[in-house]
């Protein structure tokens, strides 16, 4: 069973129609950045995984950590953590996002949400039928 982790932070959108900070508001909604990342590396991984995967290419860790000037080891542990959200795949050699923009991004979590609730409801009678017994 392939586990993953869907996280939802409901927070304040920027004011502000900067992409920049609607990105990393986007990301921070969805839970992916924290406060103890304080050189934004997993957003800025996030941001090349986002352009590679709208041009239909992966991007290697080697990649990823010579362009962001970042560690190899940096890059794999930010990686991981976005491949356990579920949002980014591994694919000949390299990464991307599960799917090429935004937008489906969401419409795939929305379906992986209703998925995980459906089977937690059908779980959930079979504990409840267990119970009565």
């Amino acid at each position: 069973m392939i586990q993953q982790r869907i996280t939802i932070i409901k927070i304040r959108r920027p004011a502000t129609p900067n992409l920049n900070e609607e990105l990393q508001w986007f990301g921070t909604s969805l839970g992916l950045f924290n406060l103890r990342d304080k050189d934004k590396s997993c957003f800025r991984i996030f941001i090349e995984l986002l352009k590679a995967t709208k041009n239909n290419k992966n991007i290697s860790s080697d990649q990823l950590a010579d362009k962001l000037q970042l560690s190899r080891g940096t890059v794999i542990h930010h990686v991981n953590k976005l491949m356990e959200t579920g949002l980014v795949v591994h694919e000949k050699k390299g990464y991307m996002l599960r799917v090429n923009n935004l937008s489906a991004l969401i419409e795939e979590i929305e379906e992986d949400i209703t998925r995980t609730c459906t089977s937690l409801k059908k779980i959930a009678q079979e504990i409840d039928t267990k119970m009565r017994r």
